[in-house]
């Protein structure tokens, strides 16, 4: 299948000095809805949400085609920004002040209906089913936010003991066995047969020998493996 609607800009980024452009998008539908035939469309991506508007006074058929648009649907657009009246502006958006006009939508894949609510961040599903269906709770704007945040603050802290004269070094994560508080996580050699690595509880050795190396001023992002 060949797509032509090819992204000029993400979800997030549009405003109202961008009124007038004609843009293109692409996304999942966070939200529907249809309102005498006039099928508004929440359009989410890594970086924010737009409103797209689907109106079949301009275009029915395009209308048409968007009124099976459902959850989680992946569509390309294309549309004209435009500013939205007045008392319709939603302040709690980035983008609130616009919405897109749209003029083309290609659905690049369909979906059934999703086994977790991804557009409702007090949605309570166990903990099971958020790991089986991963993929689908790491679109949530809550956990998108958590795993940026957490970025944030490891490159903060990088930036910090950089600028103190640290050194990032990487140590291997595959080892001897060097029995600590818990059991070892054991990991089978291919090459030596009955011979086994294990996942370090800390990097205690190689940051001694880093130490006895010369670089008094290291540090890492760690994983510590403690089978307990």
């Amino acid at each position: 299948m060949s797509f032509t609607i090819r992204r000029t800009h993400k979800c997030g980024d549009l405003r109202a000095k961008n009124e007038g452009e004609i843009i293109a998008l692409n996304g999942w539908v966070h939200n529907w809805r249809n309102h005498g035939g006039i099928i508004f469309i929440d359009l989410r991506d890594r970086y924010g949400i737009t409103q797209v508007v689907f109106n079949p006074a301009t275009d029915a058929a395009l209308a048409q085609n968007a009124s099976v648009l459902r959850h989680e649907y992946v569509i390309a657009i294309r549309g004209k920004v435009s500013l939205r009246p007045g008392t319709m502006a939603n302040p709690k958006m980035p983008t609130g002040e616009i919405e897109v006009i749209a003029t083309e939508l290609e659905i690049l894949n369909q979906a059934v209906t999703p086994p977790l609510h991804i557009n409702d961040p007090e949605a309570s599903e166990s903990e099971e089913l958020r790991f089986k269906f991963r993929y689908l709770d790491l679109r949530r704007p809550n956990m998108q936010r958590n795993i940026i945040f957490r970025h944030l603050v490891a490159a903060e802290a990088r930036k910090y003991l950089w600028e103190n004269g640290f050194t990032e070094i990487e140590t291997p994560i595959l080892m001897k066995s060097t029995p600590e508080g818990a059991r070892d996580f054991l990991v089978p050699s291919r090459l030596n047969k009955g011979k086994f690595y294990a996942l370090p509880q800390s990097p205690q050795t190689y940051k001694q020998i880093l130490m006895v190396a010369g670089f008094d001023r290291y540090f890492q992002i760690a994983r510590c493996f403690r089978d307990e």
